[in-house]
């Protein structure tokens, strides 16, 4: 089973979600369909802009709440750094296998 940490953007360059799962194409989805209220529903946080797969929840997880405290530019030069142009990454999942 993979585990992943990811982030979610509402636009290039706006506001920002960092979490961890251990079924992204659905978590994906209640992120799209504002499913539980919160951050990404208030925020409209529904492009994922970045991923990490890790093989235990644990590590998915720290590296979560290391992503978390980083400063904001830190977290920009992530993204940028596999997705240049920002590009919604969610077609990469396959997700509808």
């Amino acid at each position: 089973m993979a585990f992943y940490c990811y982030i979610v953007a509402s636009q290039r360059n706006g506001t920002l979600y960092i979490g961890s799962t251990d079924d992204l194409p659905r978590r994906l989805e209640e992120h799209r369909q504002y499913l539980r209220d919160g951050f990404t529903a208030k925020y409209g946080c529904t492009i994922l802009v970045w991923y990490e797969v890790f093989e235990t929840r644990e590590d998915a997880f720290r590296r979560e709440r290391r992503i978390k405290e980083w400063r904001r530019s830190w977290k920009l030069m992530l993204i940028e750094a596999d997705n240049p142009t920002w590009r919604d990454l969610s077609a990469d999942l396959n997700l509808n296998a």
